[in-house]
C-alpha cells in the first residue's frame, strides 16, 4: 500500500486518541434499526429495496453490507452519527467506506453524504434536495463519464462546490475503498484503495474564493481602437465584365451523337461543364491595415472583493450529525460496507486493515473461481466444432472418394 507525503505527515502527527464519529459494518440485522429509509422522498413504486448480503463473491460470507437490488430505482438511507462532527473543532475530517459494483455498473451513483441537521434532520424526507456538507464517492453513466465526486459545502457562498479537476475511481466488479480527508489547514486528499489519487489546496481545486484579479470595470475598449489586422486593398478594382463570366459553359468537346434525330429527340444541346474562367464572387486583395493597433486587452486589477478564507475546510460549520446514501441506479447490484467517519487518517487506515484489506484477497479468489467456472460451463455448452462436422461428412461419403 502506498501513501502520499501528505498522508505520511498526517499519520505521524495524528493525535493519540482519535475520535470516531460513526462506524458501520452492517454485520447484524440491527442495521435496519440504525438506518432510516426515507418514506416521504419518492413514491413507493420509485424506491428500490436494500438487500442485506455479502454479495455473490466475498471474503467472508458472514461479513455483510447493504446492496441495491432493483433496476431503475431510487435508493435512500440515512443514519445518525454517534457524535456530532463540528469543523470549528479544528480537526481533520476523514470519511471512508467500501463500494462493490457486482452488476458491472452502467449508470448510477455510489456516493455517500455527510449531513447537518441535528435533531431537526428529517430522515423520512431525506433525498437529493437535503442540504449536505460533503458528497463523496464514485459515479458513472456510460463508458466515458466515470469519476469520483468530491463536492464540499461552502458556508460563505451557501453553495456546494464541485472539485475542478477530475478524480479517478475504480469501476470493476470487486470491492474498492474510498477515503476523503479534509484538513483544517485547507488542504484535502482522496485515496482509492489507500493510494492517493488527488490532493491539494482547497482554494486551488474548488471555487471557495473569488478570483484574486479581475478585469477593470472602469475600462473599456476605446471607440476608435482598430483591431482589424487586414483590410481590402483600396487600389484593387474588380475587372470590367467580371460578373458576366458564367459559372458553367457548354462542353466544347462534346459532339452530337450520330443517331440523334432532331425531329424525334429535339434540338441537341451539349452538356454543361464548369467554366475554367469562373473564379467565384470577386473579392479585393487583403493587405495589412496601417491603422492596426493589435488586439485590445482588458486591463487587469486586483479584485477588491478578494479575501482569503481560513474556514474553507469548515464543511460542517454548524455540525454534521448524519450520513446517508441517496442514489439513482439503472442497473443495480452495488454493495456498500465498512463506513467510518473520524478525525484520524491513522484510525481510518486501522479500520481498513481490520475490514476491507482482511477480506480483499479472498474476495478476489472467489470472484476468479466463479468466472473460471462460468467459462468452463460456457465452453461445455458450445456446439461441436467444425472438425466433428467434417468427420460426419467423411463418414457419409468415404467410399466415394
Amino acid at each position: 500500500m502506498k501513501f502520499s507525503a501528505l498522508a505520511a505527515l498526517a499519520l505521524t502527527a495524528a493525535p493519540a486518541a482519535a475520535e470516531v464519529y460513526f462506524k458501520e459494518q452492517f454485520n447484524d440485522d440491527g442495521w435496519a434499526d440504525r438506518w432510516t429509509i426515507p418514506s416521504d422522498w419518492k413514491s413507493k413504486s420509485e424506491m428500490g429495496e436494500w438487500k442485506h448480503t455479502a454479495g455473490e463473491w466475498y471474503g467472508d460470507e458472514a461479513d455483510k453490507g447493504i446492496q441495491t437490488s432493483e433496476d431503475a430505482r431510487f435508493y435512500g438511507a440515512s443514519a445518525k452519527l454517534e457524535k456530532t462532527f463540528n469543523s470549528s473543532d479544528g480537526k481533520d475530517l476523514v470519511i471512508q467506506y467500501s463500494v462493490k459494483h457486482e452488476q458491472d455498473l452502467d449508470c448510477g451513483g455510489a456516493y455517500i453524504k455527510l449531513l447537518p441537521g441535528g435533531d431537526s434532520f428529517d430522515a423520512a424526507k431525506f433525498g437529493g434536495d437535503t442540504p449536505y456538507g460533503v458528497m463523496f464517492g464514485p459515479d458513472k453513466c456510460g463508458s466515458s463519464n466515470k469519476k469520483t465526486h468530491v463536492i464540499l459545502h461552502s458556508d460563505k457562498k451557501d453553495d456546494n462546490l464541485l472539485i475542478k479537476k477530475e478524480v479517478s475511481g475504480e469501476f470493476d466488479t470487486l470491492s474498492h475503498l474510498y477515503t476523503l480527508v479534509v484538513r483544517p489547514d485547507n488542504t484535502f486528499e482522496v485515496f482509492v484503495d489507500n493510494k492517493s489519487v488527488r490532493s491539494g489546496k482547497l482554494e486551488d481545486e474548488f471555487d471557495f474564493l473569488p478570483p484574486k484579479t479581475i478585469k477593470d470595470p472602469d475600462q473599456s475598449k476605446p471607440s476608435d481602437w482598430v483591431d482589424e489586422a487586414e483590410i481590402d486593398d483600396p487600389e484593387d478594382v474588380k475587372p470590367e465584365g467580371y460578373d458576366d463570366i458564367p459559372e458553367e459553359i457548354p462542353d466544347p468537346d462534346a459532339e452530337k451523337p450520330e443517331d440523334w434525330d432532331d425531329e424525334d429527340d429535339g434540338e441537341w444541346e451539349p452538356p454543361m461543364v464548369d467554366n475554367p474562367e469562373f473564379k467565384g464572387p470577386w473579392k479585393a486583395k487583403r493587405i495589412p491595415n496601417p491603422d492596426y493597433k493589435g488586439k485590445w486587452e482588458h486591463p487587469i486589477i486586483d479584485n477588491p472583493d478578494y479575501a482569503y478564507d481560513d474556514k474553507m475546510h469548515a464543511v460542517c460549520a454548524d455540525g454534521c450529525t448524519h450520513v446517508g446514501f441517496e442514489l439513482w441506479q439503472v442497473k443495480t447490484g452495488t454493495l456498500f460496507d465498512d463506513i467510518i467517519v473520524t478525525d484520524s487518517l491513522e484510525e481510518a487506515q486501522k479500520f481498513a486493515e481490520e475490514t476491507f484489506f482482511k477480506k480483499k484477497d479472498a474476495e478476489k479468489k472467489m470472484y476468479d473461481d466463479i468466472q473460471e467456472k462460468k467459462r468452463k460451463e460456457e465452453e461445455a455448452a458450445m456446439p461441436a466444432d467444425d472438425d466433428d462436422d467434417m468427420d460426419d461428412l467423411d463418414d457419409g461419403f468415404g467410399d466415394e472418394f
